[in-house]
This record gives structure tokens, sequence and C-alpha cells, in this order.
């Protein structure tokens, strides 16, 4: 049985093993939700601790504290409303194994380090910024210490990165996930690039909050079109701590502006928010760690979920 079907002129109605409720899967993507072959959704997996088809969310370890992470390329916001700060409260950083000169428009609300910021571009972080030399005019970062935590949130992302690109098992849910309701699982699609445009995505845990999905991409990953955001929705107990992305080169996230992004991308090149002059704001309850190039962000609100 195809785990997904687009263009079939009537409607089939579904029991996948373990659901209590009926799966629709109709002509064009709306509506529909796709079902990860062994045994589907959240609801159905059981209780507590059961992540569901997709298995354990892999281990972010060092890189779980960061926000962003612009590989050895640095960062760079845009606007004055860019904040990143820890979902429940938590302590969270940004950073580069560059230099702490390719960080730009960013100042910690810690210990008070400014790097490269102007009137019109301003960004809050609830913690460090973690660079390789030389040291800002602060002289708390850019140090050792810090290069280090970089280092090693380096490591602990392409360490993630596999992780989640050797997951077997991908159901194809086809290449624009606009409007579609997805069960938990592994994702993925032949052409290799995904997107989410024309409709939200909504990604429905069932009622539970362990279920992990998995989104491999061999090249591009896209949010939104242009004039249009787009949101991912959580529904039935999803936490953004267990959605990931995993993004064979660039992440574009809602170019237009505004819009709602949820997990974490680990892009191999860079991954961008938003479009210089845009107003506030686009958000990302998740993270966006780029291993070989920058993470640029216009008036970008990132909200990073607890480990």
């Amino acid at each position: 049985m195809n785990k997904y079907r687009s263009g079939s002129k009537a409607c089939k109605w579904f029991m996948a093993a373990g659901l209590a409720a009926m799966v629709v899967g109709c002509g064009g993507h709306d509506g529909q939700v796709s079902v990860p072959a062994g045994g589907g959704g959240g609801g159905a997996s059981g209780g507590s601790g059961n992540p569901g088809p997709a298995g354990a969310a892999p281990a972010l370890g060092a890189a779980a504290s960061f926000g962003a992470f612009g590989g050895a390329a640095g960062m760079t916001n845009r606007g004055t409303q860019t904040l990143i700060t820890g979902a429940q409260g938590q302590p969270v950083s940004i950073g580069s194994t560059g230099a702490s000169t390719l960080m730009t428009g960013f100042h910690s609300n810690t210990s008070g380090c400014i790097y490269t910021e102007t009137p019109l571009n301003i960004g809050g972080v609830n913690g460090p910024l973690n660079t390789a030399a030389p040291p800002p005019p602060c002289g708390a970062e850019g140090n050792a210490t810090t290069f280090a935590a970089a280092q090693a949130a380096a490591g602990a992302a392409l360490d993630a990165f596999n992780n989640l690109k050797g997951r077997p098992g991908a159901t194809d849910a086809g290449a624009n996930l606009g409007g579609l309701t997805l069960t938990p699982g592994v994702y993925a699609t032949a052409g290799g690039a995904l997107q989410i445009t024309g409709s939200d995505l909504t990604l429905d845990a069932g009622g539970n909050a362990d279920a992990v999905w998995v989104f491999q991409m061999a090249s591009t990953l896209t949010v939104g079109a242009p004039g249009a955001p787009r949101t991912v929705i959580l529904a039935g107990g999803a936490q953004p701590k267990n959605v990931f992305w995993q993004v064979g080169s660039s992440a574009t996230i809602n170019g237009a502006g505004g819009g709602s992004m949820v997990g974490t991308i680990i892009s191999s090149a860079a991954t961008t928010f938003s479009t210089a002059g845009n107003p506030c704001c686009t958000t990302l309850n998740g993270r966006a760690l780029a291993l070989n190039a920058s993470v640029t962000m216009v008036n970008t609100v990132i909200n990073v979920p607890a480990p």
C-alpha cells in the first residue's frame, strides 16, 4: 500500500494499525494525513517515552543550548526586534567557530558584550555569544572558553545531522508539505527538496508528547512564498523539541517575513530568516544550526526549547 497518495480522484479511507482515528487521503494535498509505515501516529504509539516510528530524538549535546549557529562563517542580524531566548527561561547562546568579528548586529543580555550593532540592527541574546578570538570590546567573550564551546557545538550539530540523515524508512509525502497534517515519522521526497507553501503544515502527535518527526532533505528547505509566510502548527501534544529538519544545502524560512517555524533546523549551507526591510516578526520555536555557512535573520524571534 502506498503510504501517501496524491492525484487520486476518489477518497479512500484507511485504518492505520493502532490509530484510533481514520486517516483521509484525497485528491490534493489539503487535509491529507500521511501515515508512516510501522504503525502510525502519536496517539497510537502509546504512552510516555514512545517517540513513534521516527525513533528517539537525536542527542544535541553541546549544541542544545544554541538558538543559532553559523558554522565558521558567523551570523548577521538586521532589524531591531531580533531576540534569541530560552522558551522555558533557560540561558541560551548563539555562535560560530569563526572570529567574533563575524557576528554582527547582536548583543548579549547577560555579559553585555556588543557585536557591531547599529541603530537599525540590534539583536538580543539571553546568554553568551560563543566564538573564536578576538574578544569584543567588553572583553568577556571571544576567548579560549567561548571558542571551545563553539567547537563542541559544531561537532554535536554534525553528529545530529548525520544521525538524522541516516534514519531509514522515510515516507514520501510529496515536495510541498503545505496543507498536510502529518503524524510522527520520517519524511523525505524523491526530488530532495521540501517546501511549505500555499497552506500551513500541521504536525499531530495524537496525544503523545514524546512523538518525533524527522524531515530529510538532500537539498533545500523553503518555508513560505513571496508575500505569503507559512506556519507549522503543532497539535495533539506535539512539542518543538521533537521536530527535526536535516537540510542537505540551504534553508530559507519565510523570506516575506512573518510566519512561525517549528523545530531544530540543521543545514549544511546557509539558513536565512525573512528579508531586510521586513517588519517584526518571523518566529522559530527551535534552533537554526548551519554547519558550513552563515545564519542571517531579520527581526527574528527564536524560542529555544529546553533539552
